[in-house]
């Protein structure tokens, strides 16, 4: 036992971090309990034999997509490998400490879109995922006041303190929304029709209209606005207080470079509403340790199911013989399987790792049109004490929730203005999360780390400006936004992790930045995700698949996509042996 796990500690990376070789032994020994933590976090592919490259499933890309997909496919006996870039499995769901002591999430950071179906048929906690609900779900602070959000009648209660009237409408808007959320639920894990597919596509494209059929007529016209309208026509056909009309316009820019008056923006509000947390629907969490939990819970799965992890290894190119996947090559290095699965943004895949002229010209243009831009500036803060807000309420754990800091539909639409015009938002949407209020592990005692997810700042700046120059300026203009609010915010900052578009696009490979692989606008939704005819998770080419967030349902981290693509493939593995 002793020499299997040295053998595999020395020969490859492994999860197990050994203080001093002369412990080893006793660190071994001492972590007998948990076995998981001493399985290797990679294989090194130089070593391996040629019987050992030789796969039934190759997964391009080990974020939390590609996780998901290898695990269902190993679990149902395919010999499967995955392939990652990065030193680190997790994608943008990983935890790094970016200041000594002080540990945060680094671009995802918080929990609500992971499916249960995910989380229990991966056992995602007995592998060492804990998630924990905030106190106050939402906290929304402007000039002469603030609103919260939350469970057991709070956002009721609070609404009403604004207004009396919208607390009554708010419950028929939550009733239109719980029965259109309901609805697409139905359709986060299966795969879309395919256009131009065979009779299962067309089986598929009856029940979605069944499903759609046996809406009443309410819903499906309320189905219908939420696909179309803006976010701001939805609102304000049912409250009159800005600040109300605020609290949920946020989850219609998240991701999202828009204004909430632009039309199409209320699905994006849709698509943060599906989740739930801890069991409980709508409610938003934290992982303890950081969005990498659950992706080294994803991690320890995987190797359980006996899928191999390769890091350090970014993928060159998919190789095609008469129009078929054979494998891919990493430097001098192939590796054969009939099934190439890409956790990928679209760009990627059909730009660099497939050959020129794998694909149709018109396909080819139209993912060169694909839009990727989530105008998204994301920053890490080590703060030496917690803010004080000038508005906030009494006796309310208020800093657990996530701080809004957009008071009103105008000030996100002259947000989303500025950016257009100037690069950057003058006055920009920031969202702010304390986890260390939640989660003490990730800052020494009694000291602080902030999340700041800042929307309305442009993947490419005019005039020959560039973020690598623009970032810190940027960053200290987000600080002293959030200090306005909380004066002496600015005075607590004692380190930074600064992330613009582009840092974003450096680190994690997201194209333009963007954290949902692309828009998520109607023409890049369910089957036309990424594009039409390619809905179902199949590329154009014999035996390549897609299964990371350019593909239905989107973005965030819900695991929908790997694990919908994984079924795909499958179901098309069982159709061939029939053959």
């Amino acid at each position: 036992m002793v020499e299997f796990y040295l053998e595999n500690c020395i020969e490859t990376k492994c999860g197990l971090t050994f203080s001093n070789p002369v412990n080893i032994f006793s660190e071994l020994f001492t972590n007998a309990a948990a076995p998981n933590r001493l399985q290797p976090q990679s294989i090194s592919y130089s070593k391996m034999s040629k019987a050992n490259k030789r796969f039934d499933a190759i997964v391009i890309g080990g974020g939390h997509n590609g996780l998901v997909c290898a695990w269902y496919l190993a679990n149902s006996g395919l010999k499967t490998c995955v392939f990652e870039r990065s030193a680190q499995f997790g994608g943008a769901a990983i935890t790094e400490e970016f200041h000594p002591g002080f540990r945060n999430s680094v671009a995802s950071y918080t929990v609500s879109l992971l499916q249960p179906k995910v989380i229990q048929d991966m056992r995602l906690y007995e592998h060492g995922l804990e998630v924990v609900l905030r106190k106050v779900d939402n906290f929304l602070p402007y000039e002469d006041g603030y609103l919260l959000a939350g469970r057991d009648g709070l956002t009721r209660s609070e609404i009403a303190r604004h207004s009396a009237q919208d607390a009554k409408s708010y419950s028929e808007y939550q009733s239109a929304l719980d029965k259109v959320v309901d609805c697409l639920r139905e359709f986060l894990l299966v795969a879309p029709p395919n256009a131009g597919g065979g009779l299962a596509d067309v089986l598929a494209l009856l029940n979605t209209g069944n499903v759609i059929r046996k809406l009443s007529l309410e819903t499906q016209r309320d189905l219908l606005d939420f696909f179309t309208k803006s976010a701001a026509e939805i609102l304000d056909q049912y409250f009159e207080s800005e600040a109300v009309k605020a609290l949920f316009a946020f989850d219609a820019v998240v991701g999202n470079y828009a204004s909430p008056y632009t039309s199409g923006s209320a699905y994006v509000l849709l698509h943060h509403v599906f989740g739930e947390a801890a069991g409980v629907r709508e409610a938003w969490g934290h992982a303890i340790g950081g969005m990498g939990a659950i992706t080294q819970s994803m991690r320890k799965a995987c190797l359980a199911a006996g899928v191999e992890l390769i890091a350090d290894s970014p993928v060159d190119e998919i190789l095609i013989e008469d129009d078929v996947a054979t494998g891919v090559k990493i430097g001098t290095e192939v590796f054969t399987a009939k099934t190439i699965v890409a956790s990928v943004h679209p760009k990627i895949l059909y730009q660099k790792l497939l050959p020129s002229g794998s694909v149709p010209a018109d396909f080819a243009k139209r993912i060169a049109n694909y839009k990727s831009h989530s105008a998204t500036f994301r920053m890490n803060l080590a703060l030496d004490s917690l803010p004080a807000f000038t508005q906030k309420p009494n006796n309310v754990d208020y800093l657990t929730a996530g701080v809004i800091i957009a008071p009103s539909m105008q000030y996100m639409h002259e947000a989303w203005i500025s950016a257009a015009q100037n690069g950057w938002s003058s006055a920009p949407i920031i969202e702010m999360l304390i986890p260390s209020t939640l989660d003490d592990s990730l800052a020494p005692a009694g000291q602080h780390v902030a999340s700041l997810f800042c929307q309305q700042f442009n993947y490419a700046l005019s005039e020959g400006r560039s973020w690598e120059v623009e970032r810190d300026r940027v960053a200290k203009h987000i600080i002293g936004t959030v200090d306005q609010y909380a004066p002496g915010f600015a005075a607590s900052v004692i380190g930074q992790q600064v992330l613009s578009p582009w840092d974003l696009e450096q680190k994690f490979a997201l194209v333009g930045g963007d954290i949902f692989h692309g828009r998520m606008s109607l023409d890049q939704l369910f089957s036309a995700r990424p594009i039409l005819g390619a809905g179902a998770y199949r590329a154009p080419i014999k035996g390549v698949y897609m299964c990371g967030s350019g593909t239905h349902p989107g973005g965030g981290v819900t695991g929908a996509p790997g694990h919908n693509a994984a079924q795909q493939i499958l179901r098309d593995r069982r159709q061939l042996f029939r053959r």
